[in-house]
């Protein structure tokens, strides 16, 4: 079986000529189609071809929203909480005056969700399917007097103009599949660390980072008060928030290895060498807090 979307009529013209040319043998071909045979008979597929669709109307509804909701929830891997010396930041309270959200993946459902959904390479924006942006899930959760502030990637003298309690800045990978996907550096795309670093250098800061993988975060880390992996939350953010700010706690942990370095890779535990930035199984815990409510 071949993958071939766009192209499949030259694929098959030319697969063609090359049987004939005795390139490819003919007994590759009837031992591909007889595996892919072998797994529809397995499958039932010839007595019953089409899928039951008498519960299509039940997909994506609220039990399934709130089983995504608890996956991210657990998920999460809090990999810093405070600085050295310092209190940890994690639970954040509710209650501030003001507080910045930052970064091009705090309101952005494509980002969330990432490759393989909606479209084969994802997509940017909130207009391909129903959710909750890191950004809305964020103004959910906190009290209705807190006054948030979004931008994308705010320059040194915003904060100038501004008096924040703290700031929670999301930023990441863009969406990619397969060979899009590869990089010689795992860094995270502009502006994401020129934001971190106007932020963080300025406030108290929380640092989220979506991404499909382990990226560069090292150089960054020192001047970060928290740092969170979230990975690919997908369409529910709200439990991004569930755990920021106490209502759940972090519980996650790291499922493999997070790497300081590229000219480290690969690397896996039990190496000789074994150095990472963050060790496989690594995650810092919180406890829930009882925070008053959101006026309603």
């Amino acid at each position: 079986m071949v993958i071939v979307p766009y192209s499949y009529a030259e694929f098959i013209n030319n697969l063609t000529h090359l049987i004939k040319k005795n390139v490819i043998p003919m007994s590759r071909i009837d031992d591909a189609v007889a595996r892919i045979l072998r797994v529809k008979f397995a499958m039932g597929l010839f007595e019953n071809p089409l899928g039951d669709y008498s519960l299509v109307d039940q997909v994506g509804c609220k039990h399934h929203r709130e089983l995504a909701r608890e996956a991210v929830r657990k998920s999460l891997v809090l990999l810093k909480n405070g600085k050295p010396g310092n209190p940890p930041v994690l639970p954040l309270p509710k209650n501030a005056n003001k507080i910045l959200v930052a970064g091009t993946h705090a309101h952005n459902l494509g980002y969330q969700c990432g490759g393989w959904t909606i479209q084969w390479q994802g997509v940017s924006g909130n207009n391909w399917t129903a959710g909750t942006t890191i950004l809305n899930a964020i103004k959910n959760t906190i009290n209705k007097n807190t006054k948030v502030t979004y931008g994308k990637a705010p320059g040194e003298t915003f904060f100038m103009k501004n008096n924040f309690d703290y700031a929670i800045v999301v930023v990441g990978e863009v969406p990619y599949t397969e060979t899009r996907g590869d990089s010689q550096n795992l860094t995270i795309p502009h502006p994401g660390p020129s934001t971190i670093q106007n932020v963080c250098m300025a406030i108290k800061c929380v640092v989220i980072v979506i991404s499909g993988r382990p990226v560069v975060i090292e150089p960054y880390l020192d001047t970060m008060d928290a740092l969170v992996a979230a990975w690919l939350p997908g369409s529910e953010g709200q439990g991004v928030a569930d755990v920021l700010f106490g209502d759940y706690e972090f519980t996650g942990k790291l499922a493999r290895t997070w790497f300081e370095r590229v000219d480290q890779l690969p690397m896996n535990q039990g190496d000789p060498n074994y150095d990472p930035l963050f060790p496989f199984g690594f995650g810092l815990e919180t406890q829930r807090t009882t925070q008053p409510l959101q006026e309603l």
